[in-house]
């Protein structure tokens, strides 16, 4: 049996193994590593703090993550294929190291997430007339 989420440590265990998953994934490793260049020692603490923030609500997050998807949006257009591939390699990452009451609830309110922030870039890829490929 595989303990379950309970503290920050954790959460860092999930994201480091997360991003080496999508450092090396075909379709999302160049947005990181090309595109938006990603400067992982800021990036990763910030990660921590978001998901820590979202399953344990710390407050250890204050941002609006959402806007850092506009930008990269802007560069390469982000469609339900890249949220669902990130969906997918997250439940995974999380399936390999834990399981559990909060291990489930981090796999249900990171699918909210996707959910949302799919609807909300696809909006934009799709009828917003501010959006240049709309």
């Amino acid at each position: 049996m595989k303990p379950d989420i309970t503290t920050r440590e954790d959460i860092a265990r999930i994201v480091d193994a997360f991003y080496e998953k999508v450092k090396a994934d075909a379709l999302l490793g160049h947005i990181f590593t090309d595109i938006v260049k990603v400067d992982w020692s800021h990036h990763l603490p910030k990660m921590y703090g978001f998901w820590e923030n979202v399953l344990f609500q710390t407050g250890s997050y204050r941002g609006q993550p959402f806007l850092p998807h506009l930008d990269i949006n802007a560069k390469e257009t982000l469609t339900p294929d890249h949220f669902g591939r990130w969906l997918k390699l997250f439940h995974a990452t999380i399936d390999e190291l834990y399981e559990g009451t909060k291990a489930r609830e981090l796999k249900f309110k990171s699918q909210n997430i996707k959910e949302v922030w799919n609807y909300k870039m696809d909006y934009i890829n799709h009828y917003d007339e501010t959006h240049p490929s709309s």
